[in-house]
């Protein structure tokens, strides 16, 4: 009782609105995450309380534009960095922590090692790759549609065969087959069940003593996926090792310059490789899937879409990496639908460092857990769309 009454009267952030209970304990928050209500359910707060609602004992969401660079955005020299909640960042299933889970400085190693493998000498070295899988899922989409022009096709299930397979090559040096085999790949059915049993690990943060119980309380067919999911990277990971730096993908930047002792442990490799692959696959398709949703349902915008790209190029041969970005409305379409459609609803939170922030013009004091949610942001601000 004595906690109740101090979180919801004197604790720094009491003043913040938000559901009472979610104010007393974190597990409310935890549950809309389980349930896959999290997205929905900011969304209903926000419309009820404002721009800025409090989901937990100690934590903040915000909607307002200037809190995404208060809480994201680059640190001014001598200001501390809001560094990110534990909590969510869990390590891989072998212990060693990946890109997105490191500390700042191993952070920082790992982005400069990553950052050949996405360079422009990169993307058109590796472009041969590329235009092979768009290649592919062209031929199987016209093999599907046939004659009839009223075939119904789950373009969703199509563009993450396509993002799976072209990141796996990327990744391991070797695709999962999903299109060759107009099917998933067992191992990329199994990695969202693996994303999902994160979410109940959560629970283990804030409760340690429930530790021992983690076989009871999270569902047993979810820690073997993740499990499985994990050792498969592992095994594709050690067969891509194998091969050095032959060929140009993610794995043969990161061995180029793997230099003074500033490249990655195998350990590391495996714990960034199934992030590689879901940051890079569904992600991507999600998105895609939204360009398509848009273009078709506002057809002005698809028609001078089309429009643009067809007038640039006599052929499909004609398209390259070096010209596509000198098609300013294919990037205004690619940009507004990051905005309004973006892959990740989920929430990325970071802790406020010791001795507070101002935070959307306000004062937050230090240890709050703080995010900003850029779906929300593309609601409030859906006046500025395209479509």
């Amino acid at each position: 009782m004595g906690w109740i009454i101090h979180t919801l009267c004197f604790h720094p952030l009491s003043g913040y609105p938000g559901p009472k209970l979610a104010a007393i304990t974190p597990l409310v928050h935890l549950m809309w995450d389980i349930q896959g209500k999290q997205h929905s359910t900011m969304k209903r707060l926000h419309d009820q309380y404002g721009d800025v609602v409090r989901i937990a004992p100690n934590a903040l969401v915000y909607r307002a534009a200037p809190a995404w660079k208060d809480i994201y955005g680059h640190r001014k020299k001598g200001q501390k960095v809001f560094v990110k909640d534990p909590a969510l960042y869990a390590p891989t299933p072998n212990g060693v922590n990946a890109i997105i889970t490191a500390n700042e400085d191993n952070h920082s190693r790992m982005r400069r090692l990553l950052t050949h493998a996405f360079s422009n000498k990169a993307l058109r070295e590796q472009e041969e790759i590329l235009q092979m899988y768009a290649n592919m899922f062209m031929e199987k989409l016209k093999g599907l549609m046939g004659s009839a022009a009223s075939q119904t096709i789950d373009i969703t299930c199509w563009f993450n065969f396509t993002t799976f397979d072209l990141i796996g090559d990327l990744a391991f040096g070797e695709p999962f087959g999903c299109l060759s085999n107009s099917t998933y790949h067992w191992w990329v059915r199994i990695i969202l069940d693996a994303v999902k049993a994160s979410a109940y690990l959560k629970v283990f943060w804030y409760y340690p003593f429930l530790v021992p119980l983690v076989r009871v309380l999270v569902p047993k067919h979810l820690l073997q996926k993740r499990q499985a999911s994990f050792n498969l990277s592992v095994e594709k990971v050690r067969r891509r090792l194998a091969l050095g730096a032959t060929r140009p993908d993610f794995t043969s930047y990161i061995l180029k310059h793997s230099k003074d002792g500033k490249g990655m442990s195998p350990e590391e490799m495996d714990a960034n490789s199934a992030v590689f692959v879901l940051a890079g696959s569904e992600t991507t398709a999600a998105l895609l899937s939204g360009v398509t949703y848009y273009l078709l349902r506002y057809r002005d915008k698809y028609t001078r879409l089309v429009r643009e790209i067809r007038g640039a190029f006599d052929k499909d041969t004609d398209i390259k990496l070096s010209t596509l970005g000198d098609l300013p409305y294919l990037n205004a379409v690619l940009t507004e639908a990051m905005r309004i459609y973006p892959p990740i609803p989920s929430m990325l939170p970071r802790i406020v460092p010791e001795g507070g922030a101002m935070i959307n013009e306000q004062y937050v004091p230090g240890k709050v857990i703080t995010t900003c949610r850029c779906v929300l942001l593309a609601e409030k601000y859906s006046s500025m769309n395209l479509f």
